[in-house]
């Protein structure tokens, strides 16, 4: 079982930036394949970001490319998204997961609670 706790959200204007952070527990953390999805309100959640178990492949959903960085940090069981630029249209429920066989990007077993993002104009 894999736990995975996410932190980082908050209120940022326009613009700004924020760091999410993803902690996930689990021996065998290297080898899952991670992401972000963000959920807003009256929405479906969305794939933001993907990063392979080596840290060699990262993915974008095109609304954020350019913008966002996803990167992990192995030795310490995390995985981040850096936040640049950030728009109002970013505003969502950021939520980071894990999978130890498929890629996240086509589903995931293991899901976090979720970070509130919210981007004021």
């Amino acid at each position: 079982q894999v736990q995975l706790v996410e932190s980082g959200g908050g209120l940022v204007q326009a613009g700004g930036s924020l760091r999410l952070s993803c902690a996930a527990s689990g021996r065998t953390f290297s080898t899952y394949s991670m992401g972000w999805f963000r959920q807003a309100p009256g929405k479906e959640r969305e794939f933001v970001a993907a990063i392979s178990w080596t840290g060699g492949g990262t993915y974008y959903a095109d609304s954020v490319k350019g913008r966002f960085t996803i990167s992990r940090d192995n030795a310490n069981n995390i995985v981040y998204l850096r936040m640049n630029s950030l728009k109002p249209e970013d505003t969502a429920a950021y939520y980071c997961a894990a999978d130890d066989i498929y890629d996240v990007r086509v589903g995931a077993r293991y899901w976090g609670q979720g970070t509130q993002v919210t981007v004021s104009s």
